[in-house]
């Protein structure tokens, strides 16, 4: 099909220059039968070559002014069909008027069309009479559905393609809300542990500073210091989360959730009517606090995705303890496409928690059926 869409890209990109290609084409097909039909055309050739011209050159205004150009069209019929009288009219000019009627009906709004479907049905009636008015009747009539159809075609295909590109937009602000409240959830989760490990380093800094006493009076300035940061700290935390909560969203007092629940979330899912297999590869380490809250939080949201969306009859979780990094792979049997509503932002969360640690995300239909979602987090221990 390359050989059609090359030139009908070019006739897209350059209308009018097409057009004017068009109506020099249509002028030379009616000049050369006025002039090769012998004693046919009786009339006298100053009225079939003006008149002929004035029906095909036009035709290059065809988009830009069909209004104007059916009637300049039409005008130029009526002219030679009263000049020449009971002389015949060469049928090749037939070309020029099809192209006009379609041109008004195909590119002008429903009263110029109208307008100018009238005034070629009543040049029409004016070339042949009222005796055999069907004839044009059905042929420039047709010329003009024709049209129509194309109009109403272009003007739906129109229609679609904004309203895609609105639910396109639509979409996208979507998911920078989901990004952005994903982000703030995870802020307000990575406050909790870091003002626990700043309150124990508060605290123990406070504790070893009491029993130095005055023997030691640099190192006990020096823990001063460091609790008196800390408290800082702790204080502009505490302000920070003040302005992430959504108002009156009540303050998280339980601690956050590690890989060491996991356990408790798949006995979750087991009870909601989702059979899950938890494996676990390598040695179990310490994680930063921060890791471990992802991991975990990656781990409940593509369980829940499997839960609400994807119809599956079993899930599988495998987190392998790797030498620097851990990786996550929740795998399931459902129908395989994980688009949109909650899913999608599910997604986005994921995205968020993995690329705030520098790691990787990888999710989509699995070769052997269903969905997986694969995850690493890099590790990096003291």
């Amino acid at each position: 099909m390359n050989w059609f869409h090359a030139p009908r890209g070019l006739i897209d990109r350059h209308p009018f220059a097409s057009d004017a290609v068009l109506a020099v084409a249509v002028a030379a097909f009616v000049l050369q039968d006025l002039w090769t039909s012998g004693d046919y055309l009786t009339a006298s050739k100053a009225i079939y070559v003006p008149a002929g011209l004035l029906m095909t050159l036009p035709l290059a205004w065809r988009r830009r002014a069909p209004l104007a150009v059916a009637i300049v069209v039409m005008g130029a019929l009526v002219f030679e069909s009263l000049a020449v009288g009971s002389a015949p009219t060469p049928d090749s000019q037939l070309v020029a008027w099809l192209i006009a009627v379609y041109g008004v009906a195909a590119h002008c709004e429903p009263r110029a069309a109208f307008v100018g479907g009238a005034l070629s049905l009543a040049a029409g009636i004016v070339w042949i009479g009222f005796d055999d008015m069907f004839f044009p009747v059905v042929v420039f009539g047709g010329a003009w559905v024709a049209g129509r159809l194309v109009h109403q075609r272009h003007a739906h295909a129109l229609t679609v393609e904004a309203h895609a590109a609105a639910l396109e937009r639509e979409r996208e602000a979507n998911a920078r809300v989901a990004a952005a409240e994903e982000r703030s959830r995870i802020a307000r989760e990575l406050h909790d542990v870091l003002s626990h490990s700043v309150s124990v380093m508060v605290v123990q800094a406070g504790a070893e500073r009491m029993t130095l006493g005055s023997g030691r009076a640099a190192t006990a300035e020096t823990l001063a210091a460091i609790e008196y940061t800390g408290r800082q700290a702790l204080a502009e935390m505490r302000r920070l989360l003040g302005i992430l909560r959504a108002e009156g969203e009540p303050p998280a007092h339980a601690p956050q959730p590690t890989l060491a629940e996991l356990e408790q979330l798949v006995g979750q899912m087991r009870e909601a009517g989702l059979p899950v297999e938890l494996r676990i590869e390598g040695e179990a380490v310490a994680l930063p606090p921060g890791i471990a809250l992802s991991a975990y939080r990656i781990v409940q949201e593509a369980l829940t995705n499997v839960l609400k969306h994807a119809d599956a009859a079993r899930a599988s979780v495998i987190v392998r303890y790797r030498a620097d990094d851990l990786e996550l792979e929740v795998a399931d049997d459902g129908h395989g496409r994980r688009e949109g509503g909650d899913a999608g932002h599910g997604l986005v969360g994921m995205h968020e928690r993995v690329a705030l640690y520098g790691g990787e995300l990888a999710a989509g239909a699995n070769n052997g059926g269903g969905f997986v979602v694969r995850a690493r987090l890099p590790v990096t221990r003291a």
